[in-house]
């Protein structure tokens, strides 16, 4: 019997496959020449057909990305649609005139990254805590179930997705411990206190849970804000009627999701830059703006933005560089530059894990190890955080993209190799 590790991410999503000799590998995607293992949780829907008859296509991950770029005010992206599912006021949503529940269009999303139903256990994630205010966990778990059976999978089992992050490194514990599982994202932080009890009839109790909606999302839009969004004209002024006030600064909060960007093409917003770059203090900044929404290039800029804070986890300078026309970048950027951008976000990293804790009703001297995973617990500063309040000798790492779904896979293996817990 196959075993399958799904990790439905807000932002992120991965699948894996548990091998005959007890090993897990990532199931990769094809697009184009290139094979990925970690896909963008993304849904586009286009219309190829003539206006009066609609012929209504989707497209997941990259390609969902390629086709919104391709024409962003004729398509419809859907983003972050986990953080729906326990929300009662979400039931539908019409595309292109049709109806779609918040399951189909999930349904329609896993249906596209996982292999056809066979004789297959699927293990699905889920969070501690569903997202969003008063959040009904229950009803969460309830369409979370039903997605899946939109995608073809009737029968599923599921964890909780810190379990899972940190199940590899706890199946090597001999002895009770409690754990802080740290869960970074690309756009929300969680943070569990899980008590692994080893050959219990209970071997994991969920003590207290918290999170934030930071992550390195946030951190890319810190590194656009000082060291982009300048270059375009935010900070500037304009002359209008001889009056010199701020250029606009909603056109640069638009930078905090590259999509936004895209949204930017609509002809009315075009003209309103395009009347201030005249009596502009630096026309050419806002005139380069609009070469990049004209273009579609806010994705690209955000490819290089994120591999330039990739390179400050490893090095303590790195440069950013990026060209479009006679708009160009190359800047040298420190990691302590960095680090004072982002410590406000830090900061209420920090008050998160203090929630988590004091739901938990537990201090830091009662955390017996803490594991961080995501690609954004690499960062110097976030890790810093962790290592100084509970000691480097506790605190570990691991699978930072994949760990959730291969825990869920060992789960899947695990549970289904003696009677059911769960």
């Amino acid at each position: 019997m196959t075993m399958i590790g799904v990790d439905f991410g807000t932002t992120n999503s991965v699948v894996t496959l548990l091998r005959p000799d007890g090993s897990v590998a990532t199931v990769r995607h094809a697009f184009g020449v290139a094979e990925m293992d970690v896909i963008r949780s993304v849904l586009c829907f286009w219309n190829d057909g003539a206006k009066d008859r609609v012929v209504l296509r989707n497209a997941v991950g990259p390609a969902a990305i390629e086709a919104y770029l391709d024409d962003p005010l004729e398509s419809r992206l859907m983003m972050s649609l986990k953080s729906y599912l326990a929300q009662r006021s979400f039931t539908d949503t019409r595309v292109f005139g049709r109806p779609f529940t918040l399951e189909g269009l999930i349904g329609l999303f896993l249906g596209a990254i996982l292999p056809t139903p066979r004789d297959t256990v699927l293990v699905a994630g889920r969070p501690v805590r569903f997202a969003g205010d008063s959040p009904d966990d229950a009803f969460g778990e309830q369409r979370l179930r039903a997605s899946y059976a939109a995608a073809g999978w009737a029968n599923i089992q599921t964890a909780l997705e810190p379990e899972a992050a940190g199940y590899r490194f706890a199946r090597g514990l001999t002895a009770p411990a409690t754990v802080l599982i740290g869960d970074f994202g690309g756009g929300t932080s969680d943070f569990s206190v899980l008590r692994f009890e080893p050959g219990s009839n209970r071997p994991v109790q969920a003590l207290g849970h918290a999170g934030v909606g930071i992550a390195g999302d946030t951190f890319d839009f810190r590194i656009m804000d000082h060291v982009v969004s300048p270059r375009l004209g935010k900070g500037t002024t304009y002359r209008p009627g001889g009056t010199d006030l701020p250029v606009p600064p909603e056109y640069y909060s638009s930078f905090a999701r590259w999509h936004r960007l895209s949204l930017m093409r609509a002809p009315k917003t075009m003209r309103d830059i395009e009347a201030v770059a005249r009596s502009a203090q630096y026309p050419n900044r806002l005139h380069a703006l609009l070469r990049l929404i004209r273009d579609e290039l806010g994705y690209e800029l955000y490819r290089a933005v994120s591999g330039v804070k990739a390179e400050l986890s490893r090095a303590e300078t790195a440069v950013l560089r990026f060209q479009h026309e006679d708009f160009a970048i190359e800047e040298t950027i420190a990691r302590a530059d960095f680090e004072h951008w982002i410590a406000p976000d830090i900061a209420r990293v920090a008050a998160t894990v203090d929630m988590a804790l004091a739901e938990a009703g537990l201090g830091e001297d009662a955390i017996d190890r803490v594991f961080l995973t995501g690609g954004t617990s690499l960062v110097p500063a976030v890790r810093g955080l962790f290592t100084t309040r509970f000691g480097a000798e506790r605190v570990t790492g691991g699978g930072e993209f994949v760990s959730v779904a291969e825990g869920l896979a060992l789960i899947g293996r695990d549970r289904n190799a003696q009677p059911m817990r769960r």
